[in-house]
């Protein structure tokens, strides 16, 4: 397992939220559904995204967005176009004023817009993310990205349309799915591009002894792993390793791993009725206390104290 594989199997669709809206210039889409990680697709038309500030972004058809974050965002066929419908938490259609009667109209299941064969047609996918894993994604994204059509698997975007629209049994695991799998490819494609600056995690994958090294810690996160251990898995010596390493995941081995394991304690004392003993053990401390001086030197609190904090929000 490499780190990419670890991060995404933390961050799955479970009961995500997809609209297909269909509409004709001038359109503009008001997001404010509040959404940490969303993805869209134009099926047909191009478009721009705006967003707090930043510089407009433009998408072509067949282009991916991935945006992340919960601040609202404009979706719209021009820059200077007036949204005429706003979108809300749950993929609630609400028309805004000087918009067409029609376009609160529902075309289908998950479906909005003035007429099914209108000039733009806008596909998207919302996560509802909870936990520190999920997080260490976020932050390795910058807040609006776009991934051109030609570098994203078209047949993965391909099969979206006909199943956004079918109403039949275990269609929200599908719909999930393949927000899952369309999210794997563009962030693949994404952290490829030049303009990306990948993180150093993902960058150092490519490196044969270092990638190898993380994969390593992510494989099995509880091993009592040493630097001498890892530089005799990696087959270098121990300062290559640590210089290595350092170098371009930014971080030391055992710092990187400390924080791996804290990151993995953080969402069991979350997710799970574990005893703080027993997620000391999955994660690779000794007992509670170990974990315990490990966490609050990391994270500034108790792993109760978390636990505590996580269940009361």
């Amino acid at each position: 397992m490499d780190v990419l594989d670890d991060l995404l199997a933390g961050t799955r669709a479970r009961g995500g939220v997809f609209n297909l809206t269909i509409l004709d210039p001038p359109w503009g889409l008001d997001i404010v559904d509040e959404a940490p990680l969303a993805l869209a697709t134009l099926v047909r038309g191009s478009a721009w995204i705006l967003r707090g500030g930043q510089p407009p972004v433009r998408m072509e058809e067949g282009d991916v967005a991935v945006l992340s974050g919960t601040e609202p965002y404009v979706v719209a066929d021009q820059p200077d176009t007036v949204p005429n419908l706003r979108i809300h938490p749950g993929g609630i259609c609400e028309p805004l004023p000087g918009a067409p009667i029609d376009y609160s109209a529902r075309l289908g299941v998950r479906t909005y817009g003035g007429r099914p064969d209108g000039e733009a047609m806008v596909v998207s996918g919302t996560y509802e993310l909870e936990g520190d894993v999920s997080r260490r994604l976020l932050s390795a994204l910058p807040p609006t990205l776009v991934v051109p059509a030609a570098n994203v698997a078209g047949h993965v975007m391909d099969v979206v349309v006909g199943e956004i629209q079918r109403d039949e049994p275990g269609q929200q695991s599908v719909l999930d799915r393949w927000l899952d799998l369309a999210l794997i490819t563009t962030l693949r494609a994404w952290f490829a591009r030049p303009e990306s600056h990948a993180p150093g995690w993902y960058q150092a994958q490519s490196d044969p002894v270092v990638g190898l090294a993380l994969r390593l810690l992510h494989e099995d996160p509880a091993h009592p792993w040493s630097v001498v251990e890892l530089a005799d898995r990696t087959g270098v010596s121990r300062a290559s390793l640590a210089r290595r390493f350092s170098g371009l995941v930014g971080e030391a081995p055992m710092a990187y791993l400390t924080g791996w394991r804290i990151t993995l304690a953080a969402d069991m004392l979350r997710e799970t009725t574990d005893t703080v003993e027993s997620i000391a053990r999955k994660v690779g401390y000794a007992n509670a206390f170990a974990l315990s001086v490990a966490f609050k030197r990391v994270r500034g609190t108790s792993p109760t104290a978390h636990r505590r904090a996580s269940t009361a929000a």
